[in-house]
């Protein structure tokens, strides 16, 4: 096999299996019951260096340790990184999956050719990662309601303090086991501000591309959301005030249009957004159902308060990674709240999508190109 600057060296799985023979450190699990978001990692971490002289050097499963880092390192000067978040599950048969990695690895190979850090080969990075969660599978939890969050990490580490393509890069990846997003809890309603004023990503930007230095800026905007009662910021987007994303997730509204059609709404893949794996999905299951009319579109803010205003808005929730489907039950939007009807609806159609999930994850039910441990 001829060896592609995108390529692993050749001797990766036996790396992968030699480093991983290490008895394994013993660390105490926590209780799936208690688990936050992010706060909990396992035994083991992943670590892949990159060099323009060398090209890849051999990804090494070694236990988990801080990082060592020169003061110039680019990425902490310029941003010069990126980031994916996926999980493992513990289905109910106790086989381990991972939910539609491919995607994530498709997205974050697009990322890396966006951020000028070197590209790697998508089906050998996945094989790495589920080699990690192979060896640190006692870290996925015994529970239904609880999964193994796995963080690949992607970051230039050019000794300089030049602005330019890094010569250096290190790909790393970790995990730990987590509970629900929000501590509002696994299926409660969140509270949402849009205040025309903020803008997370537009046109011709990096929004659609997850990099850290689209996550930073909006840490302010979110304090400012739960000064004024909000959890969560529903990004709004030039002189229409389109609406874009909520927080860390893809919104979605279900409705009746002006057609008087049942509808499944959600914004478009215009270089704004961030294309979630979880959007994806639901916008698959919705299209294979074929039961209401599916449609990728802008909304404004002016045409959303109209449809609330007249009921036709049925539900509004959001869609991700980290929280799965989350219900939204208010808005505040210049000094107003505005009630959104979502629970009072079951919600049905976000329950649904939930449960479908969930049990594709689970196995509880067919998988959508899941991969099994």
């Amino acid at each position: 096999m001829t060896r592609h600057l995108s390529q692993f060296p050749e001797s990766l799985y036996y790396s992968l299996l030699s480093e991983s023979s290490q008895p394994p450190t013993q660390e105490p699990k926590p209780d799936p019951a208690s688990l936050v978001f992010g706060k909990q990692f396992s035994d083991h971490m992943l670590t892949i260096y990159w060099s323009e002289k060398e090209g890849w050097k051999v990804p090494q499963i070694k236990p988990f340790q801080n990082l060592s880092l020169h003061p110039a390192t680019s990425a902490l000067h310029y941003s010069i990184e990126l980031f994916e978040g996926m999980k493992a599950f513990r289905g109910v048969d106790n086989h381990i999956r991972l939910f539609r990695p491919n995607l994530n690895m498709e997205r974050m190979h697009r990322t890396a050719d966006r951020s000028c850090l070197p590209l790697f080969d998508k089906v050998e990075l996945l094989e790495c990662i589920r080699k990690l969660v192979e060896v640190d599978q006692e870290w996925v939890p015994y529970s239904l309601d609880a999964s193994l969050y796995i963080r690949p990490t992607y970051i230039g580490i050019e000794p300089s303090l030049g602005v330019s393509r890094a010569s250096q890069a290190l790909l790393f990846c970790i995990v730990g086991p987590v509970g629900p997003y929000f501590t509002t809890g696994a299926f409660s309603p969140v509270s949402l501000l849009a205040d025309p004023s903020y803008v997370r990503a537009w046109r011709g930007g990096v929004g659609a591309y997850k990099m850290g230095g689209n996550y930073g800026p909006t840490i302010s905007v979110q304090n400012e959301a739960i000064k004024q009662g909000c959890q969560q910021v529903l990004w709004l987007y030039g002189e229409q005030e389109e609406i874009t994303e909520v927080g860390t997730m893809n919104l979605f509204i279900y409705w009746t249009n002006e057609g008087g059609e049942r509808e499944l709404l959600t914004p478009p893949l215009d270089g704004i957004i961030l294309p979630g794996v979880t959007r994806q999905s639901l916008l698959d299951l919705a299209r294979e159902w074929g039961e209401f009319k599916v449609t990728e579109r802008t909304m404004g803010m002016k045409e959303l308060l109209g449809a609330l205003h007249s009921g036709k808005i049925t539900e509004v929730f959001g869609a991700g990674t980290a929280c799965v489907v989350c219900p939204v039950g208010s808005l505040l939007y210049k000094g107003k709240t505005y009630q959104i009807p979502t629970m009072q609806n079951g919600p049905d159609l976000a329950k649904r999508f939930h449960k479908e999930l969930t049990d594709m994850q689970v196995s509880r039910s067919a998988l959508m190109l899941a991969l099994t441990l």
